[in-house]
């Protein structure tokens, strides 16, 4: 009954914003009366939603990349993007009230989260130190596992302390309500002198790198993340000891770890993820680059060089070479036609002895023998005439080999008649 009328009491006195249905725990989401909750929830869920959006657009990026030392980066940004995405997630249980269970999320995840983030950053930046000094860095997953391993550091303090006051029970043996809430805010801060040193140690390890001419920018995002990191922890911690106190509100404990992670998570967003994004596809400038123009058909041009420097084969002829016929070469070492003087006329246009002709020269017995004679001539003349026009059809004809061709048609005629006479 009495739980029931406490339930009663809750919905009649719901804040401004906020249903009847909603637990008083999730007011501080919805009441418009104290803005800070719905402006911080606001923040968080963009910055949810753009690390997720960086982590796609980061996975999509990998086949474009050409650096192969920048792709060994490209697991410590994506461990940033997570843990920044945890980071996010976790400001929600600040907003809500207290009660167990965020309260151990508070206390566990708040160190966790950060280190993880603050451990990649610090191996990114060991990375470039190693890189200026040696001329070469580790390989990706020597980094990766060092980060783990910074990052598990971190785990194993939060539990055991997690467990030494949450688990544990009074010397009285009555476990006392809500143990996991009641922690001082000293004791919250002091649980973070790991993740303190992590913080120090990133402002520190990128300096030597600013030398470097290449890798300077990236020296450059991590040591001003670690600069707005420290600053922003430095103003949370002491209003989250001294501050609020002092003030007289306790109240503002919450959205001051609130506002601290939210701003904090934009920081790693804006100043070292982003960046470092756009960096990706960078060209290597170590690598080889081609002049202009040799990237075009690169393989045929150096066939089409090399042919050039061989000297040119003996040009084969498609028929048989009449050595009757062949030119001389002049002094100079030009060769000369002895046809130069031709003037384009036509096979037909040349004297060919009729069979009439033939046959007055020759008895009956010849003239059997010139019309077997004729006919072969012809076959010939009309197996040329076709070889010449197929050749013309294909290719522009020449004048050489137009006469070429008229060549090998009189010498067939001289041989026909050259044997009649002999036969007579």
């Amino acid at each position: 009954m009495g739980v029931h009328l406490f339930f009663l009491l809750a919905m009649a006195s719901a804040p401004k914003g906020c249903g009847s249905s909603v637990n008083s725990i999730y007011y501080n989401l919805c009441d418009l009366t104290t803005v800070w909750g719905v402006v911080v929830e606001a923040v968080a869920a963009a910055g949810v939603v753009t690390s997720f959006v960086l982590f796609v657009i980061l996975v999509a990026s990998l086949p474009f990349t050409t650096d192969k030392r920048r792709k060994a980066m490209v697991a410590l940004q994506a461990g940033v993007l997570i843990f920044t995405l945890g980071l996010f997630g976790l400001t929600f249980a600040f907003i809500v009230a207290r009660y167990s269970t965020s309260c151990a999320a508070r206390r566990f995840l708040f160190g966790v989260l950060f280190s993880g983030c603050l451990a990649c950053l610090m191996m990114h930046g060991l990375w470039l130190a190693l890189l200026e000094r040696r001329g070469r860095g580790p390989r990706g997953w020597v980094l990766c596992l060092g980060a783990l391993g910074l990052w598990l550091v971190e785990v194993i303090i939060n539990t055991e302390w997690l467990i030494i006051t949450v688990v544990r029970s009074p010397a009285s043996g009555v476990a006392a309500p809500d143990m996991s809430c009641s922690i001082a805010n000293q004791d919250f801060v002091m649980a973070l002198i790991y993740v303190m040193a992590l913080l120090l140690a990133v402002v520190l390890m990128p300096i030597p790198s600013l030398a470097h001419k290449r890798w300077r920018r990236d020296g450059a995002f991590i040591l001003v993340t670690g600069i707005f990191t420290l600053a922003i922890w430095i103003a949370w911690i002491v209003m989250y000891i001294q501050g609020n106190q002092v003030v007289g509100n306790s109240s503002w404990d919450d959205p001051t770890l609130a506002v601290a992670l939210a701003s904090n998570a934009w920081v790693f967003l804006f100043f070292y993820t982003i960046p470092e994004i756009c960096l990706l596809t960078q060209e290597d400038p170590d690598q080889e680059q081609p002049h202009d123009g040799d990237h075009v058909y690169p393989a045929r041009s150096l066939i089409y060089d090399n042919i050039l420097k061989e000297p040119e084969a003996p040009h084969q002829n498609m028929y048989m070479e009449n050595k009757a016929f062949s030119m001389d070469e002049s002094p100079t070492g030009r060769p000369m036609s002895p046809y130069g003087a031709y003037n384009g006329q036509v096979r037909s246009c040349v004297y060919q002895p009729t069979e009439i002709a033939l046959i007055a020269k020759g008895d009956g017995e010849g003239h059997k023998n010139l019309r077997g004679t004729r006919a072969q001539t012809l076959g010939r003349s009309s197996y040329f005439s076709g070889q010449h026009c197929l050749f013309q059809g294909h290719q522009p004809t020449e004048p050489t080999e137009h006469m070429f061709l008229n060549n090998i048609y009189l010498l067939a005629l001289k041989y026909t008649y050259a044997m009649n006479s002999c036969r007579e």
